[in-house]
C-alpha cells in the first residue's frame, strides 16, 4: 500500500474491526485520525501497521510529546512563574510516560500570535515529530481561540492535553493581555504613541478598579 493515509473504511478492514470500534479509540485517545479540509477522518498507514504488528490488543498511542509554557511578561518570568509551569509539566509528562520532543516557552500575551515558541511547536507539529501537545491550562496556548487551535493541530495528528481543567485564571495576566489588546488597537487607530498613552489610560484604570474595588 502506497498511500500514506487511508480512509476509516480502509482502516477498519486493515485492523479487522467495525468502523465504529475505531471511532471509539478515538474518543479514548488511542488512535487519533487527521482530519481533512472536509472534516473526514485519514488515519497513518504506519500507525495501522505499528497497530497490525503489536503484540498486545491496547497498543500505546503515540506518546512523543511537546511541552508548551507561557506567562505574558518578563516580570513573570523573573519570579519564576515560567520554570516553575514547565517543571510541572515535565512531571506530568513523566507520569503518563511519554517521550518529550521539546519543551517550547514564550514570555508574550496570550492574544500575541507572533510568539516564537508557539510557532516553533506548530512547525514540529506539521513535521509529524509529535503526537501530543501538553499545555497546563487552554489560556497558554491561546487566550481566545482555542478550539480552532487544537482542531489546527489535530489536523496532523496532534492533540492537545490540557493538565489542569480548573477553568481559574490569572487575574493580573488578564489585566495584561486587556491592556495588550488594547494598546494594540490604539495604535492602529491612532499611532504608536496613541496607542501607548491608551494602554497607560487602561492600566491606572484597572489599578484604580483593583484598590478600590468595583462599585455596586
Amino acid at each position: 500500500m502506497d498511500e500514506q493515509f487511508v480512509s476509516i473504511g480502509k482502516a477498519a478492514k486493515m485492523l479487522g474491526m467495525s468502523i465504529d470500534g475505531l471511532r471509539k479509540w478515538e474518543r479514548e485517545g488511542r488512535l487519533i485520525p487527521v482530519r481533512t479540509v472536509t472534516n473526514h477522518r485519514r488515519y497513518r498507514v504506519a500507525d495501522l501497521r505499528a497497530l497490525m504488528h503489536a503484540d498486545a490488543p491496547d497498543v500505546a498511542r503515540d506518546t512523543r510529546c511537546l511541552l508548551y509554557a507561557r506567562v505574558s511578561t518578563k516580570k513573570q518570568q523573573d519570579a519564576g512563574n515560567l520554570d516553575r509551569q514547565l517543571g510541572r509539566l515535565t512531571a506530568f509528562a513523566a507520569e503518563q510516560r511519554w517521550t518529550v520532543v521539546a519543551a517550547l516557552t514564550d514570555v508574550a500575551s496570550g492574544l500575541n500570535d507572533k510568539r516564537r515558541g508557539l510557532h516553533r511547536l506548530l512547525d514540529l507539529a506539521q513535521q509529524h515529530q509529535a503526537g501530543i501537545v501538553a499545555v497546563e491550562s487552554q489560556d497558554r496556548l491561546a487566550r481566545f481561540g482555542f478550539t480552532y487551535r487544537e482542531r489546527y493541530l489535530h489536523a496532523f495528528g496532534v492533540r492537545v492535553v490540557v493538565m489542569e481543567h480548573t477553568g481559574k485564571d490569572d487575574p493580573q495576566e488578564l489585566v495584561e493581555d486587556v491592556i495588550a489588546i488594547t494598546t494594540s488597537f490604539a495604535a492602529r487607530i491612532y499611532g504608536k504613541r496613541g496607542g501607548e498613552k491608551m494602554g497607560s489610560t487602561v492600566r491606572q484604570a484597572m489599578a484604580t478598579l483593583a484598590q478600590d474595588g468595583v462599585p455596586e
